[in-house]
């Protein structure tokens, strides 16, 4: 164990900064991680976690601590929330796991988190730094430096950013804006005893609307259940996130059957999230900084692989690392395997979001797309997106 290395900077203590920290360290890398909060937590309710995330967490060696408190589901399910039909249902039992080597499984964002936290928190070579928002970043040959609002410089030989949406670090790199989405997502969590008994279903539903859609599915063993619905606003909407109001959830929600809206009633507070991705760029690297998460490719929550995708870069940039000689060379190796994917999936994201909100004649067309598909040819469909294995990571890289 070198710790007279110099440091790799990591601007955010999200699940991205973290599973960034955990995979530098695991190859010897001491690593110092700025976090602009006065703690480092997590807010958020639940997350859903493809395959490909137990691949990632299992590569960062906290995949059996996410495990122990995740709920393992049965099933993908869609459902019509204006008559209640049954548009879709992907089995994501044995044959899925077969198939995909790991599980679908749900998890609260905090024991997530948690186990990340923990496990950083147990290296001697991550030094976690909070209340340190930073306000500049500098990069040159020699390496690169982040100076905090309170005057604190952190200098180290790479800088990675893994600082958001709004991220400062983007803002020196790439100089671009957030696509501000105008979807707004309400977030809950409900105890399962307010949660309306033919609803308590082992499975992450979606109920498709006009311009909306609800969500739900269980957490901690079944013993809360995790809420949260999308509306397209009426209004001008500005990235950020605030209390909600039930009387705004209830106003978009009119055209929608009573078994799903009744749904709307139960949490006693909301969290609201408007939401923001960006365009898909073809770089963003710069010397020894470079981006991870939703600093280098934000999306919406439609296909639930945010944080999936945040920890598949940790371990595709640590394996980047291991590779090349400097960090210059691994930032460009893990930008090309990571570009193409993550652009993939931020496009694909929004057609999905296109496809739960269809009215009208999309609407019907929607309803029929999947109609006598089998099984395996929903799991052909998915392949490109769950069969991720952390020994592949690099396989995917392309010049741009």
């Amino acid at each position: 164990m070198d710790t007279t290395r110099p440091p790799v900077i990591v601007a955010g203590g999200g699940i991205g900064g973290l599973a960034c920290a955990l995979a530098l360290a695991k190859l010897g890398q001491p690593v110092e991680l700025l976090e602009q909060s006065a703690e480092i937590a997590e807010i958020g309710a639940g997350l859903q976690l493809g395959p490909n995330a137990f691949a990632a967490l299992d590569a960062l060696g906290v995949g059996e601590q996410v495990r122990q408190k995740a709920v393992f589901n049965e099933r993908l399910v869609m459902m019509d929330a204006v008559d209640c039909r049954e548009v879709a249902s992907v089995a994501v039992g044995d044959a899925f796991r077969a198939r995909f080597k790991n599980p679908y499984a749900v998890s609260h964002r905090a024991d997530l988190h948690g186990a990340l936290y923990a496990a950083a928190q147990a290296s001697a070579l991550v030094k976690l730094h909070v209340g340190a928002r930073i306000e500049s970043v500098h990069i040159d040959d020699d390496g690169a430096s982040a100076t905090a609002s309170d005057g604190r410089i952190f200098k180290g030989a790479a800088l990675i950013g893994c600082d958001g949406v709004k991220s400062v670090v983007r803002t020196r790199l790439l100089g671009d804006a957030p696509r501000v989405s105008g979807h707004v997502v309400y977030r809950a969590v409900v105890p399962a005893e307010d949660m309306p008994k033919d609803l308590q279903w082992n499975a992450p539903v979606v109920w498709a609307g006009p311009d909306c859609h609800l969500v739900h599915y269980p957490l901690r063993g079944g013993e809360q259940y995790n809420l949260v619905v999308t509306f397209h606003s009426r209004e001008k909407e500005e990235w950020g996130v605030s209390d909600g109001s039930k009387e705004e959830v209830l106003s978009y929600f009119k055209g929608v059957h009573a078994k799903p809206r009744q749904l709307l009633d139960r949490p006693t507070t909301w969290r609201r999230w408007s939401t923001a991705d960006r365009e898909p760029v073809e770089r963003w690297s710069e010397g020894c900084a470079t981006l991870l998460g939703d600093a280098a490719h934000p999306m919406m929550q439609y296909l639930a692989q945010g944080a999936c995708m945040a920890m598949e870069d940790a371990v595709t940039l640590a394996a980047a690392v291991e590779r090349t000689r400097s960090f210059a060379d691994a930032f460009r190796l893990y930008e090309s395997a990571r570009i193409a994917r993550t652009a993939r999936v931020v496009l694909a994201v929004r057609e999905m979001g296109r496809i739960y909100h269809a009215k009208g004649v999309d609407r019907l067309v929607r309803n029929s797309l999947w109609t006598g598909r089998s099984q395996e040819r929903f799991y052909d469909a998915l392949e490109w997106l769950y069969d991720w294995r952390a020994e592949r990571c690099l396989d995917a890289g392309v010049t741009i």
